[in-house]
């Protein structure tokens, strides 16, 4: 066995990686395993209704410490993300097949390999209906389709670096730092309309590049599809998948629901209105059993005035067990 300093850099940040999941799973069973980029991202909106559907919506969405994702095709919401966690859950396999191009005549390359690699989850419309938390009825076949088509017409861009550069690139028509543009999902294909019929989604490089890297974070989702209110769908993977976080500001809160409270559009009368959006969201964690408790500190004087939210969770980890939260304002 070799010893942590013989190890690469490369190889000594892919075993931290790994470290940070396997604590973060705070004993669960069956969490969804995700990118992280897709667990700290306001690409879905805190809603079900009243999406924009225009196949010419673009939008990038920045969570600063999260993720900068560029989103075209559609807006996504509440029901996209728990599809897609539905998936996670249900545990993607690597699957390697032959490569129908590959030219024995010309060395092997990137592009010119004997064998292609993707992920894929092999399901059954009836598991897929149940870990959602849905009644298994066959009318519900369609509808969850066409969500998971309507997930298929987007395509993200997902960019690495300090967001501020990224946006700010972005904004003056310029590409900043590296990353990637493509679909989440590839393919559907699905062999009945049976509960038990057999069902295949396919994703994209982005997602394989991911799971290789094991960029990917922890979500408990039997809460996550117990949560009744949108505003809590949108805080809870980044709050559950923060491993060492006890609180979170709301200007935080406000960029997962893809708002800036401080910007033109805003003032005082909506950003009480939110607040209470928030307060609800943070009683229905507590509800379904995400938090055990949380309470509410108000920073700063004036009108700039901002809350912070201070969580314990529901299940910690161990070393956490004799952390005492005196300190914590929960009131």
């Amino acid at each position: 066995m070799r010893k942590w300093s013989e190890l690469t850099e490369a190889e000594q940040n892919r075993l931290k990686r790994a470290q940070r999941t396997r604590e973060n799973r705070r004993g669960r069973k069956r969490p969804a395993q995700l990118p992280n980029k897709l667990a700290r991202t306001a690409a879905f909106a805190p809603r079900r209704n009243g999406l924009i559907t225009d196949s010419k919506f673009e939008r990038t969405y920045v969570v600063a410490g999260g993720s900068v994702i560029h989103v075209s095709g559609r807006e996504l919401g509440s029901q996209h993300r728990d599809a897609i966690y539905a998936l996670f859950r249900l545990c993607p396999k690597c699957v390697s097949v032959a490569n129908p191009n590959y030219n024995r005549a010309q060395p092997e390359s990137a592009l010119n390999t004997k064998t292609r690699i993707h992920y894929e989850t092999r399901t059954t419309w009836r598991e897929l209906i149940r870990t959602l938390g849905n009644t298994a009825h066959p009318n519900n076949l369609l509808t969850l389709l066409q969500i998971f088509e309507e997930l298929q017409k987007v395509v993200i861009r997902v960019q690495r670096g300090n967001p501020f550069e990224v946006l700010g690139a972005n904004d003056a028509g310029n590409l900043n730092g590296p990353g990637m543009s493509e679909n989440i999902i590839t393919r559907i294909i699905w062999h009945g309309a049976e509960l038990d019929s057999v069902v295949e989604i396919y994703y994209g490089e982005w997602i394989r590049n991911t799971f290789e890297a094991n960029h990917l974070v922890s979500l408990n989702a039997d809460v996550q599809f117990r949560l009744k209110n949108d505003h809590a769908k949108s805080f809870w993977p980044y709050i559950d998948s923060q491993v060492h976080h006890h609180f979170v500001d709301e200007d935080t809160l406000a960029s997962l629901a893809g708002r800036n409270l401080w910007s033109e559009g805003e003032d005082s009368a909506t950003r009480s209105d939110f607040r209470k959006k928030c307060k609800r969201a943070f009683d229905d964690m507590k509800k379904a059993g995400g938090l055990q408790d949380y309470g509410i500190e108000t920073l700063g004087k004036g009108r700039r005035k901002s809350r912070r939210y201070h969580y314990i969770h529901a299940l910690p980890r161990q070393m956490e067990m004799d952390i005492s939260y005196g300190d914590n304002p929960l009131v």
